[in-house]
């Protein structure tokens, strides 16, 4: 495999991580602003009703997946290090 595609791919889930970071926190800044977090809650904070899951679920999912994630990321890195020596 090319270095220079897992290189990429390294950005990639990179980017995926910074994403699952920072949309619900924007979604939470817009909410606390008094706007409908993108969507989320249409009718604003006050008028929202909760979705299939509580904010502890959705907190466990966000945190395996940013695991998962940084995994991903040392397991493609140490790839590209391993067939680029």
């Amino acid at each position: 495999m090319n270095v220079f595609l897992l290189r990429i791919v390294v950005w990639v889930l990179l980017l995926a991580a910074l994403a699952v970071g920072a949309v619900p926190l924007l979604v939470m800044f817009d909410l606390a602003a008094g706007g409908t977090g993108f969507g989320l809650c249409p009718e604003g904070i006050r008028q929202c009703d909760t979705g299939y899951a509580t904010p502890v679920e959705i907190s466990v999912i966000l945190i395996l997946l940013l695991f998962a994630l940084v995994a991903a990321i040392r397991f493609v890195s140490r790839l590209a290090r391993r067939l680029d020596s």
